[in-house]
């Protein structure tokens, strides 16, 4: 565990001595997770990951430029990151070894002032269980899983449920205990078990994406940034622009790439796709009323403003937005003019 005795030298030196050390970079194996660390300034925000079911890697599949789930998002936004990545399928964080890990691992990072969390379903079940131990500040989680503890949540009749009572969830850290952490909890309030866990979730705010789903991360919400976006403002300024991030879903909502995207990752489900074809028709009938209705009213200039406001550092988002304002207001020269710049 070489992160451990770095850090129990490193934090023997005077402040400026320690930003002099940086950056720091390794990576250790706890068992069946993996943990690759980037240290590269002391007065920025400490970032764990965890990573989600899907992310499955083996041992054999280890190599030097290995990088878990989040770490190179956190890299790219210049913060320190500690990487979590789980080694085989069902493997739910529940390992002694890295429980000791993380509870040496807590006393020795009293440096660092801002600490954050970031986790997908399983990720975050992680980030949410481990929370108080770390000294959490702020936390951003999707598609909740708050325990697997079926005392504790008896609905979660999932099969992922019965597979992980392999493990042990009757000792600690087998639930969610956030300690003073605030932050952001996103779900889709239509999907009930996710309901039901982000209940549990009493402190955070609870910011909902209707027909999101659970579990379908990989294809259509990656493919529109929506994650990416969010997580990138979390890192960037500890909250999310609330006003923001309804204008972002409301812009996936109105995209039939959306629907088509969601219905090919829901396919085995039937009562999932009948969800989606309600919204979906609800969703378009309001849209064709509200834009016979208000054509000549309809104020596209805040999609507009701010299109150009992110065109530069997120184009394809600024892109999204103005093939939104270009719906509403198809003859508009100006946003036909900028979706040929930014598409060139």
């Amino acid at each position: 565990m070489k992160l451990l005795y770095w850090l129990d030298e490193w934090l023997t030196l005077p402040r400026n001595e320690q930003q002099t050390r940086l950056p720091m970079t390794g990576s250790d194996l706890l068992g069946d997770v993996f943990v690759k660390y980037d240290f590269v300034d002391v007065n920025k925000p400490l970032l764990f990951t965890f990573s989600p079911a899907g992310t499955n890697v083996q041992e054999q599949d280890l190599h030097p430029d290995f990088a878990p789930w989040g770490y190179h998002l956190a890299q790219k936004q210049n913060v320190n990151v500690i990487a979590f990545q789980h080694l085989g399928k069902s493997n739910w964080f529940r390992n002694r070894n890295l429980i000791f890990f993380l509870e040496q691992l807590s006393t020795l990072l009293t440096p660092f002032n801002c600490r954050l969390g970031y986790g997908l379903s399983r990720g975050g079940f992680a980030v949410g269980a481990f929370a108080k131990l770390l000294k959490l500040n702020q936390v951003l989680f999707f598609h909740p899983v708050s325990t697997k503890n079926k005392e504790l949540v008896p609905w979660d009749d999932r099969s992922s449920t019965d597979i992980a009572q392999q493990f042990d969830w009757q000792q600690d850290y087998h639930d969610l205990d956030l300690g003073d952490a605030q932050g952001y909890i996103i779900y889709d309030p239509t999907n009930r078990i996710d309901r039901m866990h982000a209940k549990r979730y009493k402190q955070l705010t609870h910011l909902r994406v209707f027909g999101m789903g659970h579990g379908t991360h990989a294809t259509y919400l990656n493919k529109f940034g929506f994650y990416k976006q969010v997580a990138v403002d979390f890192i960037q300024h500890q909250q999310i622009d609330i006003a923001q991030f309804r204008l972002q879903t409301k812009t996936l909502r109105l995209k039939e790439d959306y629907y088509q995207s969601l219905n090919t990752a829901n396919a085995d489900s039937p009562h999932r796709l009948a969800l989606l074809s309600t919204a979906h028709k609800i969703l378009a009938d309001e849209k064709e009323v509200y834009v016979q209705e208000h054509q000549a009213k309809i104020d596209i200039q805040p999609l507009i403003d701010v299109a150009l406001k992110h065109q530069d550092e997120h184009p394809n988002d600024a892109i999204q937005l103005l093939e939104v304002a270009q719906q509403l207001l198809p003859d508009d020269p100006l946003i036909e003019h900028k979706l040929k710049q930014l598409e060139e």
